[in-house]
Order: structure tokens, then C-alpha cells, then sequence
């Protein structure tokens, strides 16, 4: 069941999508981006997914907003404006948006944990339980470890951990990867440029 906390920041949400979109201050558009951030952490928050909008707030309200400043700072305020509209970019994102949307039909009832909508919190859910609580809490009803074991009867005894670094262990591998790599991109763009000879060679000759 949706609430009115859950209305009222999905409308402030839009409202502040569309006024990043709208603004041609980037200042400005950079600021109510990192609000943006904080509200859709406040929507995660919300929705009991502590871990999501810890990222959230970190990356997108912290981080993002701390290299678009810097950015701004370099390139200007002001966005150049442009005459031509691009109309298959819009089309573009009407489809997109109507294919999501229709994609949420299918999806389970909003706060529905036990009832036939959500097959997810059914099946998948009880078998993560099983997997991080201590053997001797375990929903089939297990005793205590045997011999040699641990209590968590060699489980993760965390629900995240769990699903990223054991069932999503590939994925948040790479996905480790392509941050280290992005990282190490920036900063060989970003460094200060090294006098060479062949640069001061014209000088010399001359």
C-alpha cells in the first residue's frame, strides 16, 4: 500500500528531476542533482533498503556532486542554449519510459510480503534467511553445529554480504573492476601534462 510519505517524496522526486532537466544554471542544476540523490535515499530508506541508500547518499548526493562542482568550475555556469529540438531523442525517451512503465504490471503489489504477488519474498527470501542466520536459528529446525563447525554452519551471517559477495560475487567483482578502472582512467586524463623534448623542439631549431 502506498502512503502519503511514499507520494509525497515520489512527487518532490519528479519535481526535482524536472528542475535539473529545466535549469541552464549548472550550478544550480548540480545542486538540486545531489537533492535528487538524497531524496531517492530517502525513498530507499523508506523501502527498508539500508544498503541501497547508504550508496545512494555516498555516490550520488556526496561524490557525483563534489565532481560536478569541480567540473563547473572549470567549464562555466552557464549552459549553451540550442535552437534545434531533437525530436527522435524525445521519441527515444517516450518509448523507453512507456516500456518501463508497462513493465511494472507484472510486477508485485507494492508492500506485499506474503501474499501470491510476491513469489519473491516466497521462495527466494526464506532461502536467503536460511543461508546468514546461525545454525541453531535456522527455519528447518537444525540443532547445534557439530563438531569442528562454525555456528553459522559456514554461512555469511550478513543478508548483504551474503547476496553480493556469494550469489552476486562475479558482479560486484566487476563491477570493482570497472571502478578501479574508471578511476585509474581519470586520473591519467586529469594529470598535468609533462614537458617533452619534441614539444621544445621548434623552440630550439628556431
Amino acid at each position: 500500500m502506498v502512503t502519503w510519505i511514499d507520494a509525497l517524496l515520489l512527487l518532490m522526486v519528479v519535481l526535482v528531476g524536472a528542475g535539473v532537466v529545466a535549469s541552464r544554471n549548472l550550478f544550480a542544476a548540480a545542486m538540486l542533482s545531489g537533492s535528487y540523490s538524497l531524496l531517492m535515499a530517502l525513498v530507499w530508506v523508506n523501502m527498508a533498503a539500508m544498503d541501497v541508500a547508504f550508496t545512494e547518499a555516498a555516490v550520488g548526493a556526496g561524490v557525483s556532486t563534489v565532481l560536478f562542482l569541480g567540473t563547473i568550475a572549470i567549464t562555466g555556469r552557464e549552459e549553451k542554449r540550442e535552437k534545434a529540438f531533437h525530436w527522435p531523442a524525445l521519441l527515444a525517451v517516450l518509448l523507453t519510459g512507456s516500456a518501463l512503465v508497462y513493465g511494472t504490471i507484472d510486477m508485485p503489489d507494492y508492500g506485499d510480503r506474503t501474499g501470491s504477488s510476491n513469489p519473491v519474498n516466497r521462495r527466494i527470501a526464506p532461502e536467503y534467511i536460511r543461508q546468514v542466520v546461525p545454525k541453531t536459528g535456522r527455519l528447518d529446525g537444525v540443532a547445534q553445529a557439530e563438531p569442528g563447525e562454525n555456528q553459522y554452519h559456514e554461512h555469511v551471517p550478513n543478508f548483504v554480504t551474503a547476496v553480493l559477495a556469494d550469489y552476486r560475487g562475479f558482479d560486484t567483482m566487476f563491477e570493482s573492476a570497472v571502478i578501479f578502472s574508471a578511476g585509474a582512467a581519470m586520473v591519467l586524463l586529469l594529470r598535468r601534462r609533462r614537458d617533452r623534448p619534441a614539444d621544445r623542439a621548434p623552440e630550439e631549431t628556431s
